[in-house]
């Protein structure tokens, strides 16, 4: 645009410039005040937030003093005292952080109504040199977080994940624009900021920082306590030592008066049967009687007391199911096999489970629990089990049961749990070695591969053969061939593997079939 030759025209453009630069003044001016306001607003509201979680901590303490409640009220207070101290730390740091933004703008001065009134507090070349350009904003913001995650640490874990939610002290994500195209938390926060506005925002965060440390105190106050259950019912309860019993046995039974809560139903597991109600306090658990033997049922019962905090305890019961006569029962298979410790229990109608043992010849036998044994067999063939009884006359055979014996089935060999088939070069780069692997087995058998022949066809290339492996590895087998070639199998080759050799838990070497796998 030319500048207009005539001077009178010249003098009004001049004057128009002046005018808009004096109402740009007069805006900038208002809302410098109006940060300065709200700054002083946030400090007030600061100061009292203070005050109330200043009370808290009283208490806490309080708490923590009393001869009765402090040994349960401690720890709580302990950690309010770590919320209190952490807090105060980044509340330090953002205030060092105004007094650098004061002093790097001129300080203060005294304005015309005698208060002080900072000298730089439109400057805005400050905040983008301390930090932006050198990063300040970035170790804000990683402080910022660091108190947030470690004040979460200190409530109830349940508590957690819902505190988390409503913690005003975080850091919100910041969107992409023209003059943030990164997405820079300091950028949005720091560049080209008033001096007055950033120490606003820094007053702002300490608000939040006040804010989430009456959040955790408070949570801290109610957990104090909130393990103690209010007792509103009693009842009689008898519990026998011994479910079963002889004549002429002795019986003896726990009898006491149970306190519990009405109000606060159980969460009751269990190992076996069923609950099949819960009301008043108490829960009801029935089953129906199998498995010949001495049973025990196990499990935990929870309550919830409040605060987000649950107790649980363990229980554990006995019973003795029968039978018209002496049975053994194989626990896991119809046959005892070679090389594996086979589970077996016995019973009989009319003795005490103390007085019954079982005897197999050709076989070890050995107790793990009352009624409760582990067969171990050498020899394939058939045995004959006998249930023992001690009697005045001595012990007598009252049962006896053939069973047979065979080896473990043979397992299958295994690549990356295939057998053979289609499998994709990346996943068969990846592999360690061969399994040995048992299907629809109920023992915990395992088979070692012990040697392998292993060779493969490249597809662009011609037939390899990597030699005898004696291990289950492939690149730890130390076989330089199949060590080189691993890295570098590609789609389209064909692997063989044969000769695959393992030994089980029984000792024998067995053969097992060949794989043979194609890379896609």
């Amino acid at each position: 645009m030319s500048l207009p030759k005539e001077p009178r025209q010249l003098m009004i453009n001049l004057m128009y410039l002046v005018l808009t630069a004096m109402l740009a003044l007069n805006v900038s001016s208002e809302i410098l005040h109006a940060f300065k306001t709200i700054n002083q607003s946030i400090n007030s509201s600061n100061s009292s937030i203070q005050d109330k979680n200043q009370r808290i901590y009283d208490q806490l303490q309080k708490l923590a003093d009393d001869n009765v409640k402090g040994e349960k009220a401690r720890p709580y207070n302990e950690k309010a005292k770590q919320a209190k101290a952490a807090s105060q730390e980044l509340i330090d740091y953002l205030e060092s952080w105004k007094t650098r933004m004061i002093e790097a703008t001129g300080g203060y001065e005294i304005a015309d109504n005698g208060k002080k009134e900072i000298k730089g507090q439109s400057d805005i070349d400050a905040s983008t040199r301390l930090l932006v350009d050198a990063k300040g904003g970035d170790t804000v913001k990683q402080r910022i977080n660091e108190l947030r995650e470690f004040l979460l640490t200190l409530v109830n874990p349940s508590m957690k994940e819902e505190i988390a939610k409503q913690m005003p002290l975080t850091i919100a994500d910041v969107e992409k624009n023209d003059n943030n195209p990164t997405g820079d938390w300091k950028v949005a926060n720091f560049f080209n900021m008033p001096t007055v506005a950033v120490i606003t925002l820094m007053s702002k965060f300490q608000n939040d920082i006040r804010n989430s440390e009456a959040m955790i105190t408070n949570q801290l106050m109610s957990e104090v306590g909130s393990d103690d259950i209010k007792f509103d019912e009693i009842k009689a309860i008898a519990v026998a030592e011994n479910n079963y019993a002889l004549a002429g046995q002795t019986v003896k039974a726990n009898i006491l008066l149970a306190a519990y809560n009405k109000q606060a139903n159980p969460t009751v597991a269990s190992s076996s049967g069923r609950v099949t109600k819960v009301e008043n306090g108490v829960a009801y658990w029935e089953t129906v009687a199998s498995g010949v033997g001495l049973q025990t049922v196990r499990g935990t019962v929870s309550v919830n007391l409040g605060g987000g905090r649950t107790e649980s305890r363990p229980y554990e019961f006995q019973y003795m199911v029968g039978s018209t006569g002496a049975s053994i029962q194989l626990d896991k298979m119809n046959v005892f096999y070679i090389g594996v410790p086979n589970p077996i229990t016995i019973s009989a109608a009319g003795y005490s489970i103390e007085d019954i043992s079982v005897s197999i010849p050709g076989a070890t036998v050995t107790p793990t629990s009352k009624g409760h044994y582990d067969v171990t067999v050498s020899a394939p063939g058939k045995l004959t089990a006998s249930v023992m009884a001690k009697t005045a006359q001595g012990m007598k055979s009252i049962q006896s049961q053939e069973f047979r014996v065979k080896q473990i089935p043979d397992p299958v060999a295994r690549v990356g749990g295939k057998s053979g088939g289609v499998m994709s070069a990346a996943m068969f780069r990846a592999q360690d070695g061969i399994v040995a692997a048992l299907d629809n087995f109920d023992f915990d058998a395992k088979f070692v591969v012990t040697s392998y022949e292993m060779s493969w066809l490249p597809k662009r290339g011609e037939y390899q053969v990597g030699g005898v492996v004696n291990s289950p590895y492939f690149e730890r087998s130390g076989n330089a061939l199949i060590k080189a070639y691993m890295p570098n199998a590609k789609i389209g080759d064909k692997i063989f593997i044969e000769n695959i050799k393992a030994r089980g838990p029984d000792g024998r070497t067995r053969s097992l079939s060949s794989i043979v796998l194609t890379l896609n």
